[in-house]
């Protein structure tokens, strides 16, 4: 077995995380003094590292299989969010307590993988959780959200222990809602309000700061008029799931519906857009 590693800046973390988004023997591992990273993959064979490494530099060397083995043992690659969140699949308490104490100024979330419905690595997810992060650490003051078809609800926990509330979370499959129950419970962020309910029969009871839904654009485009009325009129809104070939009828629709995107972000062939009211 070999293995290709390189040193980064930090702040090159997502792009490193998107683009080995998938490959399970890649790890990504933040240096003490949080300046820095090292980019770690391991291959089969000698071959596979080298096309790695003429790309993208950085040295290979040969392990033992001991050590091949050892990097998914730690949870699977756990996933950094900007410099606040850790995301796990962990299960074990000794796998939770290596997290905790190698990343002790984050704050850890673990979503186990046997639960489905996103465990917040998926390219629509991860980005959606960035700009929960970046929304939250320009707050003051705490700030209310709302997860429109929450899946596991790993944005809505995220923005809980961001300083959220307060925070709903639904979605219109009553598993995924099951499943967000016990990932609420398990990540001590039993205040979220999460229940079962189609997004075209929701009426807003109130409007929030930041609105995610991360849905299919044909859901989205037709839910954009319930979306801006659940939105504060200086609130952040962030749409994902979106295959990137249906991204421009999506705007357009949502620009008609009096919301415009100004960060829009592709990743693979889905995009992740933030944006508020147009008028």
């Amino acid at each position: 077995m070999y293995l290709w590693s390189k040193l980064s800046s930090i702040k090159w973390n997502d792009v490193w995380e998107e683009r080995f988004y998938g490959n399970v023997n890649a790890v990504i591992e933040e240096i003490k003094g949080g300046k820095s990273i090292r980019v770690q993959v391991y291959c089969e064979t000698e071959k596979d590292a080298q096309k790695i490494s003429e790309q993208f530099g950085g040295s290979i060397r040969e392990v033992k299989k001991a050590k091949w083995e050892s990097p998914q043992d730690l949870t699977q690659k756990p996933l950094l969010i900007r410099n606040k969140l850790v995301l796990s699949q962990a299960v074990k308490t000794d796998q939770i307590s290596s997290l905790l104490q190698h990343y002790p100024e984050r704050t850890l979330i673990n979503i186990p993988a046997e639960m489905a419905f996103g465990t917040g690595d998926h390219p629509t997810t991860a980005t959606c959780l960035r700009h929960v992060v970046d929304f939250s650490a320009a707050q003051s003051d705490p700030w209310s959200m709302v997860d429109v078809g929450c899946g596991t609800s790993v944005i809505a926990i995220a923005a809980y222990h961001l300083g959220a509330s307060p925070v709903r979370a639904f979605d219109f499959d009553e598993k995924a809602v099951e499943v967000s129950k016990k990932n609420i419970a398990l990540n001590e962020a039993t205040q979220i309000e999460v229940s079962t309910l189609d997004v075209f029969n929701w009426k807003p009871e109130r409007a929030y700061d930041f609105v995610a839904a991360n849905l299919f654009s044909t859901i989205l485009q037709k839910a954009f008029p319930i979306l801006k009325t659940a939105l504060k009129p200086a609130g952040t809104i962030v749409i994902s799931g979106i295959l990137a070939e249906q991204w421009e009828k999506t705007r357009c629709v949502a620009e008609e519906a009096g919301l415009v995107f100004i960060d829009v972000k592709k990743v693979g062939k889905w995009v992740t857009a933030k944006g508020g009211h147009s008028r």
